[in-house]
């Protein structure tokens, strides 16, 4: 009797939580002198009870921290999977004459499976390439736009270049004041500044200039300058 009661067994983890594919391990250690038996593991408790392990019998996903001990009862169950999950007793029985009888059990060990989660590590990874191509993104369509603003640009500034405009295409209306139509007459005057009447003007010729109708922007080919409307007066020689 005195030595049943210098026996004692410790299972100290409460809950323990582990990933699908993952180890297992179930702590269970044993101290003084106890009954002669085996000492197992085994998933839940009353008579739908499961032996997880025990000294005789194969389990073939189940290891011991230490081999042949009589005091470390730990086990290492790998390859987790979700139906692993449930509570985890480690049990010390006694022999009699009608088999193993209960002596001495732990607490329990609640074992609770989860899918694997992403590590802080690839979790930073992804953080750091999303960034990385919100960047490029940005570069990109700022580049396109400074690339754009300096076509217009070009396009612009190209006429006021000395002999270096290309030559673009206009409908001229032109003739003395006694031969244009109201039409032409209306459209310049409402570009040219007034001036007073002189005998001058029977000497003058009107052109009336304007361009054609521009192509689309996204069309527009690399050698095309930009053009606005234009209406000029010249004094004829």
């Amino acid at each position: 009797a005195q030595v049943n009661q210098d026996f004692q067994l410790q299972q100290p983890q409460e809950k323990v939580s582990v990933t699908v594919g993952g180890t297992l391990t179930l702590t269970c250690t044993t101290s003084g002198n106890g009954p002669a038996g085996p000492v197992k593991w085994l998933k839940g408790w009353g008579s739908g009870n499961q032996t997880v392990y025990e000294q005789t019998g194969s389990f073939p996903r189940v290891t011991r921290e230490v081999n042949e001990s009589n005091t470390d009862f730990t086990i290492h169950i790998r390859d987790v999977q979700p139906e692993d999950a449930g509570t985890y007793y480690c049990v010390k029985f006694r022999k009699s004459l009608s088999g193993d009888e209960v002596f001495q059990h732990g607490k329990g060990t609640e074992v609770s499976v989860h899918e694997t989660t992403l590590l802080p590590s690839m979790v930073a990874a992804a953080v750091v390439l999303c960034l990385l191509l919100l960047g490029f993104i940005v570069a990109l369509c700022m580049y396109r736009r400074k690339h754009r603003g300096e076509a217009d640009g070009q396009c612009l500034a190209g006429p006021a270049a000395v002999g270096t405009f290309s030559p673009i295409p206009l409908r001229c209306c032109a003739g003395t004041p006694s031969t244009l139509s109201s039409e032409v007459l209306d459209a310049e005057s409402s570009h040219l500044p007034s001036q007073q009447s002189s005998k001058e003007d029977n000497y003058i010729h009107y052109a009336d200039l304007q361009p054609l109708p521009a192509a689309p922007r996204h069309v527009r080919s690399p050698g095309t300058a930009c053009s606005e409307y234009a209406s000029i007066r010249v004094a004829a020689k």
